[in-house]
């Protein structure tokens, strides 16, 4: 259980990846860490890792494609701890192929878990984050979401719509101590990318300035920054963490 001086978040997609990492710096850095996914067996391996190594972090087995669901589970959060200050928008899923081939079931799959769930958790965190004049949202967008990218119009779509939903809830929001920012990913070392061909990868370390492949670490230390308290006068922002592969 946090202390009432220790910053609440709740990052989504925390169990592998670069949710993991995200929930690893946040418990880093002191805060209380709601760890949040569908599968509770390794959010409670997460959270033990957490804990061993002084860290304060919770569980929240839920699909965030449940809307109703989801959007109750996120005030049961704010309602718990008496307060919720940062919120990561990480849960992802890919149903990737050529338009003409997209079925509606991949479409309307990846834009509810993408886009919708990041919509619906917004909505229910607003509340508390206004009550205590400070809040900090993060969504983690992608590089696909800014420049498209074939065979995923369903992903590029729910992506760049979080850079809407991203600058209007900054708008919105603050004036109320709320900040909303994109922390948009290029291409990153995760399980989702391992299985790409070498060839395929060599092509993508020659668009980016940086000569090496992102690492999950990398978002994290974005992640750490936009959602602290320094970071108070920057909202409604798409940082781009890709290596110089897009210059976005």
């Amino acid at each position: 259980m946090p202390t009432s001086d220790r910053r609440v978040a709740l990052v989504t997609g925390a169990s592998r990846g670069i949710g993991k990492s995200i929930a690893l710096r946040l418990a880093r850095d002191g805060r209380h860490v709601v760890l949040a996914s569908r599968s509770a067996p390794p959010l409670n391996d997460l959270k033990s890792q957490i804990e061993s190594s002084g860290g304060s972090a919770s569980v929240l087995a839920v699909d965030v494609a449940d809307a109703p669901a989801w959007g109750k589970a996120v005030e049961s959060v704010a309602d718990q701890f008496g307060r919720l200050d940062i919120l990561v928008n990480n849960a992802g899923i890919t149903k990737d192929g050529l338009v003409l081939r997209m079925s509606d079931e991949d479409w309307n799959q990846v834009i509810q878990t993408n886009l919708t769930s990041a919509f619906v958790a917004i909505r229910a965190a607003a509340r508390a984050m206004m009550k205590g004049r400070f809040g900090r949202i993060v969504n983690i967008g992608s590089t696909s979401g800014v420049v498209g990218n074939a065979g995923q119009a369903n992903y590029a779509a729910a992506k760049a719509g979080l850079i809407g939903l991203t600058k209007t809830i900054a708008r919105e929001l603050g004036s109320k101590g709320v900040t909303c920012n994109l922390v948009a990913p290029g291409f990153i070392e995760t399980d989702m990318t391992a299985n790409l061909p070498q060839p395929i990868k060599d092509g993508v370390l020659q668009l980016m300035a940086v000569k090496r492949l992102g690492q999950a670490d990398d978002i994290a230390a974005a992640v750490a920054y936009v959602s602290s308290d320094e970071a108070g006068f920057l909202t409604g922002q798409v940082l781009c963490v890709d290596g110089g592969m897009t210059m976005c």
